[in-house]
């Protein structure tokens, strides 16, 4: 076999799995919308859920998702940015380097439901947060962690040293060249770090179901004050999502309208995980020309 037609069976073979993987995406997006969109209206998506009668929506759940989403990102992204910059730019070859890239591997490695009771262990019981959005969120960061700080620490790898060697020349410190030139070039990837971890959080219902709680309590979206008990921004009441509330009404059966209601949600879940994607995306894109002056 000559070696051209080798390089031509291996790139066909290359092709075949790459369209093998749009296809089962396209698939299992497919059959979700397909059957979840024609029950989405606006009083499914703004309506109060209902446990034993028929007709509910999701208006809880999905502010709720929401809710989380922000709330874990503002907690988990100062962290990992820090960790990130730290083992790409400042961090020695030592035995203290390898521990903190252990505990990221170890952490990364740990199913959600491990999380989920570590958090219930902790911050529900121990620490008495009850079911809470605030006990949700930590866990979400520490669910979060690993991922988007490896992804910061490899997204700032990526930059050429002569990167930063053109800005020490230019008499920079380092902590400027790290913010002014290394930084603005590593966003996109940076930006995709951020994705990746929003969809796994805005996803996730395991480690909810025991620190967020699976009950939506009734709150009052006139009220946003958050020290009031009924108000949205309360970060002590407990906090059904989307993704739980799916397996909450398939698991319970209660509902009669339940398959209805679960091909809905999940329709709604996976477009605001597109809708996010693309928005974080041309947000990301924007910040990079602005940051650095490019078109």
């Amino acid at each position: 076999m000559g070696t051209k037609l080798q390089n031509n069976i291996a790139i066909a073979v290359i092709r075949i799995l790459a369209a093998l993987v749009v296809l089962i995406l396209v698939f299992l997006l497919g059959k979700i919308l397909i059957s979840g969109i024609p029950h989405i209206s606006w009083h499914f998506l703004t309506a109060a859920s209902q446990s034993f009668e028929s007709g509910g929506g999701i208006g809880v759940q999905l502010f709720n998702s929401i809710y989380l989403l922000a709330l874990t990102l503002i907690i988990s992204f100062p962290i990992s940015l820090g960790a990130g910059i730290f083992l790409s730019e400042y961090a020695p070859k030592n035995f203290l380097t390898a521990i903190v890239r252990m505990a990221i591997e170890v952490l990364s490695s740990l199913p959600s439901v491990v999380v989920g009771l570590f958090g219930f262990l902790l911050f529900v019981v121990q620490m008495k947060m009850g079911f809470s959005i605030l006990s949700g969120a930590i866990a979400l960061t520490f669910f979060n962690l690993p991922l988007l700080t490896r992804n910061i620490e490899e997204s700032l790898r990526a930059i050429p040293d002569l990167q930063r060697e053109a800005g020490m020349s230019l008499g920079l410190s380092k902590w400027k060249t790290v913010t002014k030139v290394i930084l603005p070039e590593a966003l996109p990837g940076i930006i995709t770090g951020v994705v990746l971890g929003a969809g796994r959080v805005f996803g996730e219902a395991a480690a909810l179901i025991y620190t967020a709680g699976q009950s939506a309590t009734n709150i009052d979206f006139g009220d946003w004050n958050p020290f009031n008990s009924a108000s949205p921004l309360n970060l002590f009441r407990p906090a059904e999502t989307l993704a739980v509330h799916i397996w909450k009404i398939n698991s319970e059966g209660v509902m009669p309208d339940a398959a209805a209601v679960s091909a809905g949600s999940s329709a709604v879940l996976i477009i605001a995980v597109l809708i996010f994607n693309l928005l974080a995306r041309v947000l990301g894109n924007s910040l990079y020309h602005k940051l650095t002056a490019t078109k």
